[in-house]
């Protein structure tokens, strides 16, 4: 006859919990965790007046900009696509970086005041550099810290130097918004999800973890992730807007860029929802109630240049 030790014992029936109780607390402790860390750690973004999340320093963001764009240049230099500082397109590119950057205090000081903010200081850190990479592709970037990229298949879709400002305009917004330390939070925040999913769900069957584990990451792909980065594209074509009205350029020319910008591989899209940028008409109708803004900033700082029509 066999005997079995734990008979009648219930050791895990009389204090009301099993392994997989203690999964679940694992899991509660760590959305509690998350949930502090998430909420104790929010900042008043100046140029908003939104709460924000920062996931490096500052000084870290530059350090990593400056990282990245040696990469940059370094691969585009092997592949002869870098483009000498002395072609043509790089100082016409050159001379509107340099436009934008100047108006940087001014435009950062200005929306900070209206979210009733003191004015950050941490752009007079930034390592400001621009270079043309040769590529059809019509991308541009500026990562954080300042370090700018364009890439020459943007010049036939932006068409003129007042668009390629909002363009630019519109990158420096997001190293200004420092979106890419934003996003660093957001990615710190999602481990520590999946690493409690991860404990809770261990002891399931595999097919059903698996499932389990699709479905958490579908939600947080639509109710956080694209939700996060579409406002951060709007968020950047504010400031960005701003940025290139105070600079003396049109932004009048912001809506019928992105009519042309929308109409690239052909029109077609995913929907809002699916997408990290905001569907091309919305994004236009927000670019137009901007207008009334942007004509202010271009009427202060371009008083005598003839009005952005």
């Amino acid at each position: 006859m066999r005997v079995d030790p734990f008979k009648g014992a219930g050791m895990g029936r009389r204090r009301g919990m099993g392994f997989g109780g203690i999964r679940w607390w694992v899991l509660l402790l760590f959305a509690g965790y998350a949930a502090w860390n998430w909420f104790g750690s929010a900042e008043t973004d100046p140029y908003t007046g939104e709460k924000a999340h920062y996931g490096a320093s500052p000084t870290e963001e530059v350090q990593l900009g400056a990282q990245a764009f040696q990469q940059v240049l370094g691969d585009a230099n092997s592949q002869g696509a870098l483009l000498p500082p002395d072609a043509e397109v790089s100082r016409q590119i050159r001379e509107i970086a340099t436009r934008l950057v100047a108006r940087v205090p001014q435009v950062t000081a200005d929306l900070a005041a209206a979210s009733q903010q003191a004015a950050p200081t941490f752009h007079q850190d930034f390592q400001w550099d621009v270079a043309v990479i040769q590529s059809d592709d019509a991308n541009a970037f500026c990562l954080p810290g300042g370090k700018m990229a364009v890439y020459t298949g943007l010049l036939p879709v932006a068409q003129n130097q007042d668009a390629m400002a909002v363009i630019m305009g519109h990158e420096i917004a997001h190293a200004l918004l420092r979106h890419g330390s934003q996003r660093m939070a957001q990615q710190k925040l999602l481990q520590v999800g999946q690493m409690a999913a991860g404990v809770a769900l261990g002891g399931m069957d595999p097919g059903q973890q698996q499932a389990v584990m699709a479905a958490l990451g579908a939600g947080a792909q639509y109710g956080f992730i694209l939700p996060y980065g579409r406002n951060h594209e709007t968020q950047a074509d504010r400031v960005g807007l701003m940025l290139a009205a105070a600079a003396c350029y049109n932004p009048r020319e912001a809506v019928p860029l992105w009519e042309r910008m929308s109409q690239l591989g052909g029109g077609s899209r995913p929907p809002e929802f699916a997408s990290t940028h905001p569907d091309p008409a919305n994004r236009q109708q927000v670019l137009q109630s901007l207008m009334p803004q942007a004509e202010e900033f271009y009427k202060k700082y371009c008083p005598n240049q003839a009005p952005a029509q």
